[in-house]
């Protein structure tokens, strides 16, 4: 929607100028997307008159010029063919920016004269005409008149229009909502009943009140149509519309300043006496529809849906309801009777019509919004009063058929719920006098009583439903840089920081995978119901009902097909060697308390062939599962798990990893921390991966959270005497976990037992079979003395004592 600053102050008495004006708009919730001030551009330039022009003397097509200009008579060099003694034209200083040249003017000489500015063409200005001379005014004009005034031009303003808001659609609801925040005065005009002289011969029926629920018209016969005058052009041109003729221009106009959208019929091309309103007519027979040829030259079909507006008692198209009219019906300079119409075509049948058949006219954006009902008469009145100004004619009777719809509903409210809502503490008064100014009819109580208001919109705002909308209605108008700054209440924030501690740990673990060379994965929290019956899922209660696709159709009940799968494309692709991790949920069942979250890890050990591996490029199998291992232990010790107590199981893994090269990590038999192994060949097979893969899952909910830790760090608690080693040869079962034995020695005396380190495990001669020898490195660390033998003596006792309550013997 575009507008001009004069046309504002047309309906609005102010000063503001047109940055004030687009300020204010603002504030009150219009969105204003651009001003185009002319007058700016063109500040510099004014009227001057060409007192002498000779033939410059080192030139043959530029002339010599005495001008008489706003700063004295300056000599100036042109090359216009017209330029001559007596012009009356427009003036550029030096100094001036010319916009349609680009350029801002210099003093230097041409051909040998130097010209003291320039006189100017239509194209230079940006102005409409003829650029092949300097512009031609009326010597009438005075000297030093700045050119702005010459053209009439003005400062264009240009917002968006919110759908709620149709009333915005004219220039006069604009200046109601401005007048109403203060910067200016509203200019009421009472719009004159135009008698008519007869009764119109064209009288209106409507079959489809749901379409069209009122129409108004009237003949208007003996008009003289032909160009507009010069300032309704102006007014038009001004804000992109393009001058048809006087009849048209009219209905436009009154639509862009009322939003009060109309439409002229050439009446000598009518068809009958009567117009009809009806919904599109089709052939039951062949299924075939009407078409209207349009004002635009297109062909449009006419539906059931869509309303049309017929002559001939109903069987000729002239118009679609609300849209746009017919070329069969169209007004020309040769018109001499038209029928002027002022309807309400429902708003939402005139979108759909709009949508349907894309058209996107004037008419059909404000009939879409919903313009006022109670415009209908007026804005004919104020129709015929134009026409009978600007063409001449004698006017009818007014023809009415149908009502318009009924206004909006009054409704209780209390001004006091201003303040709750909102915040302003504002008077009854101004809130009373803002509602009034945007047209709401306010009764307030009783004097003396606490009684609510009773607030009736206008015709206008039908989007006001309730008592919120009234207080948007008094803060936007107060403006919204005058609500209240309170700060939020204050919650008393832990000073432990904002992520909880499961959170934390998730954090630590991708930061510490992603430092061990693993990436990160994002997949989906579903897979398909036979690849989750591999991993132990499958429910038929966790398969979704309305899955993404059909290979995603249950939920998952571990983090690892998802990363076979995601290491199988890498594969496919020419990366076979992939380290990857996620960090997301599972759903081993369908309760509420069923999901975990888990931290899975996967490689694929293919490194590129080497000399060093015979030239397979295959490192052993066993280093990489250990790899692995000790990427689990470094991570667990990461997130806070308790390593030194973590219990290792071998064959009781579930199925779908490998049963030899596996094993679990537990908190005694019930709490199962971690998997870890090879993954089994049938699993890999079923998700078309290629062997070998190792992974590991960690059930984040299983690992107890480590006690608090104090900020500051204790005082280091290092010994003044020297270390001392002790050997020692276990004979223990080959099914016993080395790593049981290791916590078994060092339990023998935690104060002196610095550190246990396996460095041998043998098995061969010496060694009964299903038996291994372990031997183990035991660190000593006196605190108080250097120890006697006797003391070692008494240890070595108790580590063997110790051993031997997991079957382990001293090696002989």
């Amino acid at each position: 929607m575009k507008f001009t600053l004069g046309w504002l102050k047309d309906h609005l008495e102010t000063t503001a100028d047109a940055a004030a004006v687009a300020d204010a708009m603002t504030m009150a919730g219009l969105e204003v997307e651009h001003v185009s001030d002319p007058t700016v551009a063109l500040k510099a330039f004014t009227v001057a008159r060409i007192i002498e022009a000779v033939q410059h003397p080192n030139a043959d097509r530029l002339r010599v010029c005495q001008v008489e200009t706003v700063d004295g008579m300056k000599e100036i060099v042109c090359g216009a063919p017209n330029a001559r003694a007596g012009l009356t034209t427009i003036y550029a200083p030096i100094g001036a920016y010319v916009p349609g040249l680009g350029v801002t003017l210099v003093e230097k000489p041409v051909r040998g004269v130097v010209s003291n500015g320039m006189l100017c063409s239509a194209g230079e200005l940006e102005l409409p005409g003829e650029s092949d001379g300097i512009l031609e005014l009326p010597p009438s004009i005075p000297v030093g008149t700045p050119a702005a005034n010459v053209y009439a031009l003005e400062p264009v303003i240009d917002f968006e229009v919110t759908p709620n808001r149709p009333d915005w659609l004219g220039v006069a609801g604009i200046a109601r909502d401005l007048a109403a925040t203060g910067l200016g005065k509203l200019k009421h005009y009472d719009i004159a009943v135009v008698r008519g002289a007869f009764a119109s011969p064209i009288s209106v029926r409507i079959e489809a009140p749901e379409m069209c629920p009122v129409f108004a018209g009237r003949l208007i016969r003996g008009v003289k149509n032909g160009p507009s005058p010069a300032w309704l052009q102006t007014r038009l041109q001004a804000i992109g519309l393009r001058s048809i003729n006087r009849l048209v221009d009219v209905t436009n106009l009154i639509a862009y300043d009322r939003a009060r959208p109309l439409h002229v019929y050439d009446a000598g091309k009518l068809v009958g006496d009567e117009i009809v309103i009806r919904g599109g007519l089709h052939s039951a027979e062949t299924g075939a529809v009407e078409h209207l040829i349009a004002l635009d030259g297109k062909t449009y079909p006419a539906e059931a849906s869509v309303c049309v507006i017929a002559d001939a008692n109903g069987e000729r198209p002239i118009g679609l309801g609300g849209v746009m009219g017919g070329e069969s019906t169209g007004c020309s300079d040769e018109t001499t009777d038209v029928f002027l119409e002022s309807a309400w075509f429902d708003p939402i049948v005139t979108a759909q019509t709009g949508r349907s058949l894309t058209i996107s006219s004037d008419a059909q954006y404000r009939f879409a919004r919903g313009v006022d009902p109670a415009s209908v008469i007026p804005g004919l009145e104020l129709a015929t009063r134009l026409i009978l100004d600007l063409c001449g004619g004698e006017p009818s009777e007014i023809v009415l058929a149908g009502e318009h719809p009924a206004n909006p509903e009054a409704f209780a409210f209390d001004p006091a719920y201003v303040k709750r809502l909102s915040g302003m503490d504002l008077e009854d008064d101004r809130i009373g006098t803002i509602l009034g100014q945007l047209g709401f009819l306010v009764k307030a109580g009783e004097t003396g009583q606490a009684e609510p208001w009773t607030v009736t919109p206008p015709s206008w705002r039908r989007d006001v439903e309730g008592k919120a909308d009234l207080v948007e209605e008094v803060a936007r108008i107060v403006g919204f840089d005058h609500l209240p700054d309170v700060p939020l209440p204050d919650q008393n924030p832990s000073s432990r920081g904002v992520l909880n501690p499961r959170q934390a740990r998730i954090r630590l673990a991708r930061r510490a995978l992603a430092a061990l060379g693993y990436a990160e994965a994002v997949t989906w929290s579903f897979t398909s119901q036979k690849i989750a019956a591999l991993f132990g899922g499958g429910d038929e209660r966790l398969v979704l009902e309305n899955p993404i696709a059909s290979e995603l159709d249950c939920m998952r009940p571990s983090a690892l097909p998802n990363l076979i799968q995601a290491a199988a494309r890498n594969a496919a692709r020419g990366h076979a060697d992939a380290a990857l991790f996620e960090i997301g949920p599972i759903y081993p069942g369908d309760g509420p308390k069923d999901q975990r979250t888990v931290i899975a890890g996967l490689i694929a050990p293919h490194p590129a062939r080497h000399w060093a591996s015979g030239g397979t490029g295959k490192d052993g199998a066993d280093d990489a599962l250990f790899g692995l291992k000790g990427d689990l232990m470094g991570l667990l010790e990461e997130i806070g798990a308790p390593v030194g107590s973590l219990q290792l199981a071998q064959g009781q893994n579930r199925d779908w990893w490998h049963p030899g090269r596996s094993a679990r990590l537990q908190l005694g038999p019930k709490t199962v921390i971690a998997e870890f192994g090879a993954l089994h060949p049938r699993v890999l097979k079923a998700l078309d991966a290629d062997g070998p893969m190792l992974a590991f899952e960690i059930v984040l909910e299983s690992v107890p959270e480590p006690k608090a830790k104090s900020k500051t760090r204790g005082a280091a608690d290092l010994s003044v005497l020297q270390p001392l080693t002790r050997d020692f040869a276990f004979v223990v079962k080959d099914d016993k976990a080395t790593g049981d034995l290791v916590r078994a020695v060092v339990g023998a005396d935690k104060t002196l037992i610095e550190e246990v380190r396996v460095f041998d495990v043998y098995r061969g001669a010496g060694v009964p079979e299903g038996s291994k020898s372990v031997a183990l490195e035991v660190v000593l660390q006196p605190r108080e003395a250097t120890l006697t033998e006797a003391e070692i003596e008494a240890l070595s006792t108790r580590v063997v004592a110790a051993a031997a309550k997991l079957g382990a013997q001293l090696r002989a």
